[in-house]
C-alpha cells in the first residue's frame, strides 16, 4: 500500500495510485471521515451537476412582442 509524508505544514500529497483508485485531480477535494470503529476514510468530494439543479434560478424577464419590434426599429434606424 503506498504511503505518503506528512509536511510541516500538515500538507500530504496523495500518492498517484491513490489520485488514480479515487479520481481524483488537481483542485479536487477529499473528504477525511472518520467511522465508528475509529479509522479514517478518505474519499472524494465530489459534486454531481444533479445536485446543483434548481439551486439557481435564471432571471427570467419578460420581454413582449412590442419591445422587440420598438428595439428592431432603434437598431435598424441608426445602422
Amino acid at each position: 500500500m503506498p504511503s505518503a509524508t506528512v509536511t510541516t505544514k500538515g500538507q500530504v500529497t496523495l500518492p498517484k495510485k491513490i489520485r488514480q483508485r479515487l479520481g481524483v485531480r488537481p483542485g479536487d477535494r477529499v473528504a477525511f471521515r472518520e467511522k465508528e470503529d475509529g479509522t479514517i476514510v478518505v474519499e472524494p468530494e465530489t459534486i454531481d451537476l444533479m445536485d446543483l439543479y434548481g439551486v439557481v434560478r435564471p432571471r427570467v424577464r419578460g420581454v413582449t412582442v412590442e419591445d422587440m419590434n420598438e428595439a428592431i426599429r432603434e437598431k435598424a434606424g441608426k445602422a
